[in-house]
């Protein structure tokens, strides 16, 4: 299913709410607009297999782009607005796109590429006025909001949120379907699972570039649901949002809970959270005393999946289930989990090794980049794939996450995994946010340093410092427990809200190649 099935029997039911302003776009106006926008491209000359982007805040224009293009055959790329021009401009020429649809809220990003994009032909700007740019409801106003004749099903095409170095993109196949077919695997497997439907308010604070607050939205639309958005996440509108439009879906990374969790209690007790059935939560792995506090204070609602952009696999978790196994992702729904050594040998449970996912045929591809994808298969079995995630699985199949293989720290031949590190630092209540990494040392190679954002209030220095790794004794061992703590203003994560450590690991090569930095200084 697709807008159009649901705007022929509720044109006037909202598709998307922007809690920010209040607006409201119908699933009428979606629909209608959506097929509007794609007679534009077709007008444009784009035909199946072509490819288009958006740079863009979480308008409400974005889902008419998307479905627009998924109702042509073509191909959407969101690009990251939190990137440097250089960085847009890769995404943007790398995935081939002819038409680049932008917001005038990133109007300057947007007049930074134009000289840098020049295989797109078609710029349209929505929001206000951006030099370089036609004006995208221009564009729809002439047009017809009757489908095209044909509407064969498209595919979002989206980059990985390069973490470990520059962003790479993940191009599947197209559907051999009509857009308005079954058959799409998401909704297939996430509507029951989550019971996503027509009485489904569905909640989303994170941007729209990324997968799944882009993928599902999609599902919502497809099964006549409603989605509201916001521009930017913030704890306390987050709950007081919750309630206002009685959310009964909603979608999190750890660092909100974190955040709504570090509320003042009369905030949190203040809003009225019992419409809320499901929250789902991935993206980061969840510190387990995080989640238990989260599921006291909203009851027995969260559900956390395990899967990449690169969709090479997932594993799925509930509220139940996890109180069983706590600090669990889940077993697998899709592909079967191996975990290897650095040689590709498998390792039995209980053992920290590299996630594998096999899948009848090789799960995904980067594109334009063949050495990306070998990297990431098997060296014994092609279609045996990763994305760097280390972790375990337990005797009944269940795995456990213990970090990204690129930043597991080798101090004296013993590997530390931060994520343990990071999990019992980050419920602190002087800490904010909270990243640990490994830096250079003369003796064990290298020494686990944590660099801490304080929560507001907080000044740092060295008695603080020690509080904190005093705070760590105890609750892990002593060789995990930090050899030293810096303070930073801020961590550099993606608006998903995951670590951006390579970015840490670029500030310290440095101060080791030329003398101390601070560590708010930028990467050489």
């Amino acid at each position: 299913m697709y807008p159009g099935t649901h705007a022929a029997t509720h044109p006037d039911k909202p598709a998307v709410i922007e809690a920010d302003t209040g607006r409201r776009l119908t699933y009428g106006a979606l629909d209608g607009r959506s097929a509007g926008l794609a007679r534009v491209l077709a007008a444009h000359g784009l035909r199946r297999g072509d490819h288009i982007a958006f740079l863009s805040d979480n308008a409400a224009e974005v889902f008419e782009i998307y479905w627009a293009a998924l109702r042509s055959g073509l191909y959407v790329t969101g690009v990251n607005h939190h990137l440097t021009p250089a960085e847009v401009a890769h995404v943007v020429d790398d995935c081939g796109a002819e038409v680049l649809i932008v917001s005038a809220a990133e109007a300057d990003l947007a007049v930074a590429v134009l000289d840098a994009t020049p295989g797109v032909r078609v710029r349209l700007a929505f929001g206000g006025a951006v030099p370089g740019h036609d004006v995208y409801e221009d564009a729809l106003a002439g047009q017809s909001q009757e489908p095209l004749e044909h509407q064969p099903r498209g595919a979002d095409m989206l980059y990985s949120s390069g973490t470990t170095g520059r962003p790479k993109g993940i191009k599947p196949a197209l559907p051999d379907r009509e857009v308005h077919e079954p058959g799409d695997p998401l909704t297939t497997v996430f509507g029951p699972m989550y019971g996503f439907g027509p009485d489904t308010v569905y909640y989303s604070p994170a941007p729209t570039y990324h997968a799944a607050p882009l993928r599902f939205g999609g599902i919502v639309h497809a099964l006549g649901g409603t989605l509201v958005t916001t521009r930017r996440f913030d704890a306390a509108t987050a709950l007081a949002d919750l309630e206002t439009y009685a959310v009964t879906h909603s979608q999190w990374v750890p660092t909100m809970f974190v955040r709504m969790l570090k509320l003042p209690d009369e905030v949190r007790r203040r809003h009225d959270l019992s419409s809320l059935q499901v929250a789902i939560h991935a993206a980061a792995p969840c510190p387990v005393e995080v989640k238990h506090r989260m599921m006291a204070w909203w009851g027995p609602v969260l559900h956390e999946y395990y899967t990449s952009t690169e969709g090479n696999g997932i594993t799925l978790i509930d509220p139940e289930t996890w109180a069983r196994k706590p600090g669990s992702v889940g077993r697998a729904a899709l592909g079967v989990i191996h975990v290897c050594d650095d040689g590709g040998r498998e390792l039995p449970p209980g053992r920290i090794g590299t996630i594998y996912f096999e899948r009848d045929t090789v799960a995904f591809t980067y594109h334009r980049d063949p050495e990306g994808t070998r990297n990431a298969q098997h060296p014994l079995h092609e279609t045996w794939s990763t994305t760097g995630d280390m972790g375990y699985v337990d005797d009944d199949g269940f795995l456990f996450l213990t970090g990204r293989k690129a930043f597991v720290i080798i101090s004296g031949g013993v590997n530390i995994y931060p994520q343990e590190i990071e999990d019992c630092l980050a419920l602190h209540p002087k800490v904010h946010d909270v990243a640990v990494i490994g830096v250079p040392d003369e003796d064990m190679g290298e020494r686990v340093k944590a660099v801490v954002q304080l929560a507001d209030g907080h000044r740092p220095g060295p008695e603080l410092a020690e509080e904190l790794r005093e705070f760590t004794r105890g609750r892990i061992a002593g060789f995990k427990v930090p050899r030293s703590v810096d303070f930073s203003d801020s961590l550099p994560r993606s608006a998903t809200g995951k670590l951006m450590k390579h970015v840490l690991h670029a500030r310290y090569a440095a101060e080791a190649a030329q003398g101390p930095v601070s560590p708010d200084a930028p990467p050489s």
